[in-house]
């Protein structure tokens, strides 16, 4: 491995978190401004809560570090973030270590309990006992 490598590796990657971030800042803006936002498309079409259903005012809250707005959002995508943000961080390292992306055991079974859990999260917040996870 190669030094140079590893700064081209380093350099893509942080070229494409700013692309990521640079449109979630353009969006953050544009709602911001205008007051529209994109609606969830299976909220419209079913009437239910899909697990995201929120995720757009959680991150506006987040980005002002309000938490508690955050948390009324979308409680559950607040509480995944760290762990989210693990995987991502882990494999960043080794990708620009090795030129791998990929997941190791630790990190797939990681993402498949969020995905489980956003998946119970999805149908609990529309039974009426739970009522209090429908996105504020």
């Amino acid at each position: 491995m190669h030094s140079s490598e590893q700064a081209a590796r380093a350099a893509r990657l942080c070229r494409r978190a700013a692309i990521v971030a640079g449109a979630g800042l353009l969006y953050a803006v544009f709602v911001t401004v205008t007051g529209w936002a994109i609606p969830c498309p299976f909220h419209l079409l079913t009437g239910l809560y899909c697990p995201a259903c929120g995720v757009g005012r959680m991150c506006l809250a987040l980005l002002l570090l309000d938490i508690a707005a955050a948390w009324q959002a979308n409680a559950l995508l607040v509480c995944l973030l760290p762990g989210l943000a693990c995987v991502f961080a882990v494999s960043g390292v080794r990708y620009i270590k090795s030129g791998v992306f990929s997941l190791v055991r630790w990190q797939s079974v990681l993402v498949w309990l969020m995905i489980a859990l956003l998946l119970v999260f999805g149908v609990l917040r529309n039974l009426p006992p739970f009522a209090f996870l429908a996105p504020a």
